[in-house]
């Protein structure tokens, strides 16, 4: 039931018109992008991150090794934790007054776009900021309307982690790959040999509980959550359907029950043990090695379900992004500076996957990879096939729209709600937002 539409490509073709658009009202051309920067002149860029003391030593580092680069210029850094960070970046963004180069997140990248705060990189392209480790699909992650918002640091795929270990307790041959409904027959199997073995375990969670798996039905269908203009991508009928399936699953008694999954809270079905399956996002692998501990410590990564042979139903989606300010008084400084973070073997040595793992290949080549790691770029080299766009850049307030969703999941798992009664409520969540 999934796919989407096309975000807008950036060849070099369109980068070229562009620019020459740029020449006749900003003077600006890629061409001269490099050309403008004066070596000699001393430069102070302020540059802003959410982290914590590790991730400051960390850039710390980064940034002493660009300035051994480039002496002239000089970056001051400052972090916050995750919510006092985006608290500080509204006050400064309502004074225009951000950082010259910030950490961005694709939850607020086209809120801060739209606003007209973020620095367009596009000329910067190819002559400051080198394109040439990054894969077409991944550098237009965070392109908004024909301009790039910010440069990709990391990227991440949905993807199906296996318990190893509990599902040969269990009893049950791991998930040999298909559609979903072999899926669903998977599960029933799972149930079944759980009861033999005198087990209180289950095939997996819900996967209708979140809008994750949704979206791969979706994609692989034409459609997307959101259009490009930012318009609901699905119908009600579409979200029915899906909410039903799970209704199905939960009928039969083959997905970890919801009260079984509140009482492990804050851990999920999977890293507490609960299920043998999860279809989330493939750099969850290392938290959850973290919650299973040493009694589980073989996980497989592996594709989840498809929807229909041949779609493109996944995607990389950017962990982190690097963007500057509109406001900033040295655009060609700042672009160099951004142009270090997410390109240097040097920077990719010193953080390593702390970032997540690097969306540029000639960044990653420094980064010296555990086997978790390794089983990410494993894994992600198998689904190469699969691979589509990325997604138009998420509506502002998008993050709303997915807590309501899983919400609304939780409830149906409860049974204290209908499939009509969400697909509503969901609809109704949405229209606040987009119409706000």
């Amino acid at each position: 039931m999934f796919t989407r539409t096309k975000a807008s490509a950036v060849g070099a073709a369109a980068i070229v018109a562009f620019a020459a658009a740029l020449a006749g009202c900003a003077g600006s051309a890629p061409g001269d992008a490099a050309a403008t920067y004066d070596p000699d002149e001393e430069v102070t860029l302020d540059f802003a991150f959410w982290g914590n003391d590790v991730r400051a030593e960390m850039y710390n580092e980064a940034i002493a090794a660009f300035n051994e680069e480039y002496p002239n210029i000089t970056v001051n850094s400052t972090f916050l934790s995750w919510d006092e960070y985006w608290e500080k970046r509204q006050t400064e963004a309502a004074g225009k007054n951000l950082p010259d180069v910030f950490q961005m997140d694709m939850t607020y990248v086209r809120q801060y776009s739209d606003n007209g705060l973020l620095l367009d990189l596009t000329p910067y392209l190819d002559d400051i900021i080198a394109t040439d480790g990054f894969d077409e699909s991944v550098l237009d992650i965070a392109t908004i309307n024909d301009t790039i918002a910010g440069m990709p640091v990391s990227t991440n795929a949905i993807g199906m982690f296996e318990n190893v270990v509990l599902t040969e307790e269990v009893g049950v041959e791991p998930f040999e790959g298909g559609d979903w409904e072999a899926y669903d027959e998977w599960l029933h199997e799972a149930r079944d040999a759980a009861e033999t073995a005198g087990l209180e375990v289950w095939g997996g969670a819900d996967p209708t509980g979140f809008i994750q798996p949704f979206e791969l039905v979706l994609r692989s269908e034409g459609k997307s959550v959101f259009t490009e203009e930012g318009e609901v991508g699905f119908t009600k009928e579409d979200l029915a359907d899906f909410w039903s399936r799970g209704g199905e699953l939960r009928e039969d008694a083959v997905v970890t029950p919801q009260q079984r999954i509140q009482e492990v809270s804050p851990k999920g079905a999977f890293d507490s043990a609960q299920a043998l399956t999860e279809i989330v996002w493939d750099n969850f692998g290392a938290p959850y090695k973290a919650n299973l501990g040493d009694a589980y410590p073989d996980l497989n990564l592996v594709a989840p379900p498809v929807t229909e042979e041949g779609a493109k139903d996944l995607y990389k989606k950017a962990g982190m992004l690097i963007s500057a300010a509109a406001s900033t008084d040295h655009p060609e400084a700042a672009a160099l500076f951004t142009d270090f973070l997410v390109n240097s073997p040097e920077v990719g040595a010193i953080f390593g996957t702390n970032r997540g793992m690097p969306a540029s290949q000639t960044q990653l080549e420094g980064v010296e990879l555990d086997e978790t790691a390794q089983q990410i770029i494993d894994y992600e080299e198998s689904i190469a096939d699969r691979i589509g766009d990325a997604p138009p850049v998420p509506i502002v307030g998008y993050g709303s729209v997915e807590a309501k969703f899983k919400a609304l999941g939780q409830e149906l798992g409860f049974g204290t709600i209908t499939v009509d009664e969400a697909v509503d409520q969901l609809f109704a969540e949405i229209d606040v937002i987009v119409n706000q």
